[in-house]
C-alpha cells in the first residue's frame, strides 16, 4: 500500500509486535549466548510469549496480502531477505544459524497466494478461516511427526516422510538432523497465513475497514515502527548480538 493509504491501525499492531519480538530476541540471546540464567524462560509462559509473536505476525500478513499491490515483487524481497539470513548465520553464526526462518515462510506463502488466489476466494471467508485454523491445530505437530491438537498426538504419519532432506524439511517432515534457530516450515503454518487472508475479507465484506478508516486508531510512533518492519528485522539481531557480545564476553 501507498503510505497515504496506510491503515494507521494496522501498522501499529504490527510495530507492536516488533517491539515485543525485539523484547523476546535480546533475552533470548542473554540466555543462549551470553549464559544468562533465567528460568522462567524455558516456561509455558515464555512459550506463549514466543507464539503470541509469531503468530500475530503471520495473522497480520495473511491479512494485509490482498491490500498490497506489487504482491509477486513484494514475495520475492521478502523471501529474499530470509535467504540473506540464511546465509549470513550460516557463515557467519553457523551454531545460531536461520535455516527457514519466518522470513521465508511469508515469502513463500506471498508467492503462492497469487496461483492460489483463483481458488481462495471461491471459499465463503467464514468457512475459510474456520477450515484455515482446523487445518493449522491439526498440523501443528506434524515437525514432530503427528497430526493433533495441542499435546494431543492423534494420527502418528509415516516416519519414509522425514529425514528425507531440507525440500520435505522445509515442507514441515523434519530431518532428525536438521538444527535451526528460528524454524517455521510451510505446514503448519501457511494454513495461519490463510486464516489472516480470509479475515480481511470478512472485514471487507462488513465494512470494518471502512468504518475504521485510514490514518486513524492507532499510534503515530508504532505505525513508523510497522512500516519498517522488514528493515528492521534484519538490522536488530545483529545490534542485539553485538551489544551481549561487547556487555557480556
Amino acid at each position: 500500500m501507498r503510505k497515504e493509504n496506510r491503515y494507521l491501525y494496522l501498522d501499529s499492531l504490527r510495530g507492536l509486535t516488533l517491539i515485543s519480538m525485539i523484547l523476546y530476541h535480546t533475552i533470548w540471546d542473554l540466555v543462549h549466548i551470553a549464559g544468562v540464567k533465567l528460568d522462567w524462560f524455558g516456561t509455558d509462559a515464555a512459550y506463549i510469549w514466543q507464539q503470541s509473536i509469531c503468530w500475530t505476525f503471520i495473522l497480520l500478513s495473511g491479512f494485509c496480502w490482498s491490500m498490497g499491490r506489487r504482491k509477486a515483487k513484494r514475495g520475492c524481497i521478502v523471501f529474499g531477505a530470509g535467504i540473506l539470513v540464511m546465509a549470513v548465520t550460516w557463515i557467519v553464526l553457523p551454531t545460531q544459524r536461520v535455516i527457514f526462518g519466518i522470513l521465508t515462510l511469508l515469502g513463500t506463502c506471498m508467492l503462492l497466494m497469487i496461483p492460489m488466489e483463483k481458488i481462495m476466494r471461491r471459499i465463503p471467508p467464514t468457512i475459510g478461516v474456520l477450515s484455515s485454523m482446523v487445518f493449522f491445530l491439526l498440523t501443528k505437530n506434524l515437525n514432530s511427526g503427528y497430526l493433533g491438537i495441542g499435546g494431543m498426538n492423534l494420527i502418528a504419519l509415516p516416519k519414509s516422510l522425514y529425514d528425507c532432506g531440507y525440500v520435505m524439511t522445509f515442507l514441515g517432515f523434519m530431518d532428525k538432523d536438521f538444527y535451526s534457530t528460528d524454524y517455521f516450515s510451510l505446514f503448519p503454518w501457511i494454513f495461519l497465513f490463510l486464516a489472516g487472508y480470509f479475515l480481511y475479507r470478512i472485514a471487507k465484506d462488513n465494512g470494518v475497514l471502512d468504518h475504521a478508516g485510514l490514518n486513524r486508531l492507532g499510534n503515530k510512533p508504532l505505525a513508523c515502527l510497522g512500516r519498517h518492519s522488514l528493515l528492521i528485522y534484519l538490522l536488530h539481531q545483529p545490534i542485539i548480538y553485538f551489544v551481549v557480545i561487547v556487555c557480556f564476553e
